[in-house]
């Protein structure tokens, strides 16, 4: 188990260490506060993410349609020079 770098070992170390500090009263509150944090970390980085593949999507249709639209007018404007 790898999180952030941090072994088992590392983590067990820093959970003793924070026990110590804190005291086991104020430790389940940190812990809580400190999920919540991380999972509005997660949504907005997921809301980040969906957004920028909706806007990527976005160009991608964009530049599609006009690399449909580029030969029609090069067509067209050959057409009007030979005339």
């Amino acid at each position: 188990m790898n999180v952030f770098g941090i072994g088992l070992p590392e983590m067990g170390l820093i959970v003793v260490i924070a026990l110590l500090v804190f005291g086991p009263k104020k430790l389940p509150e940190i812990g809580r506060s400190l999920g919540k944090t991380l999972k509005g970390f997660q949504e907005a980085s997921k809301e980040f993410e969906s957004e920028f593949k909706r806007e990527a999507q976005s160009i991608e249709e964009t530049v599609k349609m006009q690399a449909r639209l580029e030969p029609e007018e090069t067509v067209s404007a050959t057409k009007v020079e030979t005339e």
